[in-house]
C-alpha cells in the first residue's frame, strides 16, 4: 500500500472525508457498525461518491493491527499532506497573532496527535514537527487527534532551529517550554498574547540545546504538586489555554477602551 495511508476510527475518518473526499479512495464498515453515527458516515461517504466496503471486524484487525481501535470503519486514503512553513506564516497576513506549536522530537504519535486536538480546540494555526527523530503524522497520531489532523496544519521540516529562525524574522516570538530544573517565569508572567510560537521538547529529554538556545524566552509550568513531570501532550494544553486566556483578556480590555 505504498503511498497510501489508513486513517481508522469514526471521528478521523468523518474528519477525513469532511475535508478531504478527494484524498480518500474507499472506507471500510463493519457490518457490525451500527447506530446514527455508522448511518450519517456512510451517507456523508455515499453523498461524496466515495467507494464503501464491508469487512469483518477480523480483516480490519488485520489491516491496521489488533490493537488498533479502529470502532469498524477504516478509510484508505493518499499520503498525509504536511503543510509547508511558509505557508503557514503567509497565512498570517491580517489575521490575529500567531499562535504555533513546535514539537522538538516528541516521539510518541499519541501524544503528537493530543497536541494536534488541543491546538484545533484552542485555535492555534499550526503544529511544526522535525523530519528526524520524531514521530510523522501516523494512522495512530490522527486517531488520538480524533481526526483534529484534518483541521490544523502540520508542517514537517528538516532544520527546527532555522525553522525557528524563519518565525523569529517574520515576527514570532519563540517560547521555549522547560522543566522544573531550569528556572524560568511562569506562563502567566510571560506575555503570550502576541505573535509567538510554543515550543516542547521530547518525552523525558526535553529541548535539545541548540533549539533550546534560539528560544527567545522560556517559561515553566509551575507543579507545587508531587514530584512528577507532566506529560508533554498535557503541557502543551496548558500553555495553548494560558495564550488563549491572555489574549481573550487582552480583547475585552481594547473593546473597553
Amino acid at each position: 500500500m505504498s503511498g497510501k495511508r489508513l486513517v481508522y476510527g469514526v471521528n478521523p475518518v468523518r474528519e477525513l472525508v469532511g475535508s478531504r473526499a478527494g484524498d480518500v479512495a474507499v472506507v471500510y464498515f463493519s457490518p457490525r457498525l451500527l447506530g446514527g453515527a455508522a448511518v450519517e458516515l456512510r451517507r456523508s461517504c455515499t453523498d461524496r461518491r466515495i467507494a464503501i466496503e464491508e469487512r469483518e471486524p477480523k480483516e480490519l484487525d488485520e489491516l491496521v493491527g489488533a490493537e488498533a481501535r479502529h470502532q469498524g470503519v477504516v478509510a484508505v486514503a493518499g499520503e498525509f499532506p504536511y503543510a509547508e512553513l511558509e505557508d503557514l506564516l503567509d497565512r498570517l497576513e491580517g489575521g490575529p497573532p500567531a499562535l504555533f506549536v513546535v514539537l522538538d522530537g516528541v516521539q510518541d504519535p499519541h501524544n503528537l496527535g493530543a497536541i494536534i486536538r488541543s491546538a484545533a480546540v484552542l485555535g492555534s494555526g499550526g503544529v511544526i514537527i522535525g523530519r528526524d527523530r520524531a514521530a510523522p503524522v501516523t494512522p495512530a497520531a490522527v486517531k488520538a487527534s480524533a481526526g483534529a489532523t484534518e483541521r490544523v496544519p502540520v508542517a514537517q521540516v528538516t532544520n527546527l532551529v532555522r525553522a525557528l529562525e524563519t518565525m523569529k524574522e517574520r515576527g514570532i516570538w519563540t517560547v521555549g517550554a522547560v522543566s522544573r530544573q531550569q528556572p524560568a517565569p511562569a506562563p502567566w508572567q510571560v506575555d503570550l498574547a502576541g505573535p509567538i510560537a510554543l515550543v516542547l521538547g521530547s518525552e523525558g529529554k526535553g529541548l535539545r540545546r541548540l533549539v533550546d538556545e534560539t528560544c527567545d524566552l522560556h517559561v515553566q509550568i509551575p507543579m507545587p504538586g508531587i514530584s512528577l513531570s507532566l506529560n508533554v501532550s498535557v503541557a502543551a494544553g496548558v500553555l495553548l489555554a494560558e495564550a488563549v486566556r491572555q489574549r481573550s483578556v487582552q480583547r475585552s480590555v481594547q473593546r473597553s477602551v
